[in-house]
């Protein structure tokens, strides 16, 4: 037999990063749009203006990034355990998951990953997350620093390839992200509800089926007992 149950899976640090780092980065793109086609885009007002507030995302999401990284390194230990697929993983797993989500979820087949505390992300989702969190994040912060320092650093920028190279990069780095908000937010709404994965970013639960001959998640409590300890 088969039956629902809520397993806490994000804690309230990793909740309280994840929003900050999505509104930073939405900030991120949408000045950064107007900076780029300036006599297209005019959300913010004078051009100056969408340029602070772009820097200012900037430093937030710069910040923000060092703050995952500490968490995940210092305090969870589970950076290389969320993040980094496994071999068998790399073999099977991302088509298994690619073959759900491009046909079986239309068909109404469960998801063949499970969730849970030491498992939270799908093959798929490692990949994505890996090359985003540590390749393309860290670049996107060390080629926008560069371009808020071009005076001071101008012998480093001469010698990575000049000014046209890095807003180049800076600019094509910024529509990967983009391409990433989209297909992130719809991929989010692939869940037992519409909106299940996004109140899960919110309280930290997660709701699975398990077979009942199996032990319950470590972190499978009633949601108000383990929230206390949350908050505790």
């Amino acid at each position: 037999m088969k039956h629902k149950e809520m397993v806490y899976v994000t804690p309230m640090p990793v909740r309280i990063w994840h929003w900050l780092n999505a509104f930073g980065i939405i900030t991120l793109c949408v000045t950064g749009l107007q900076i780029r086609f300036p006599d297209y885009v005019n959300i913010f007002g004078a051009y100056r203006a969408a340029i602070r507030l772009h820097n200012t995302a900037g430093v937030v999401v710069s910040i923000s990034y060092l703050l995952w990284l500490i968490y995940y390194l210092f305090v969870a230990h589970s950076l290389i355990k969320q993040y980094v697929p496994t071999l068998d993983e790399l073999k099977s797993g991302i088509f298994r998951q690619a073959y759900f989500y491009f046909l079986t979820y239309f068909l109404g087949k469960p998801n063949p990953h499970h969730t849970t505390p030491d498992h939270k992300f799908n093959p798929m989702q490692k990949v994505t997350y890996l090359m985003i969190m540590l390749v393309l994040l860290p670049l996107v912060i060390f080629s926008g620093a560069l371009l808020m320092y071009v005076a001071p650093l101008r012998e480093l920028l001469l010698l990575l390839g000049g000014i046209k190279t890095l807003v180049g990069t800076h600019f094509l780095l910024a529509c990967c992200f983009t391409a990433f908000l989209f297909i992130h937010i719809y991929l989010a709404t692939l869940g037992h509800t519409p909106l299940s994965h996004f109140k899960q970013m919110w309280d930290g639960w997660e709701e699975e089926t398990v077979d009942d001959d199996k032990p319950a998640p470590e972190n499978s409590q009633q949601p108000t007992e383990r929230l206390r300890e949350d908050i505790v």
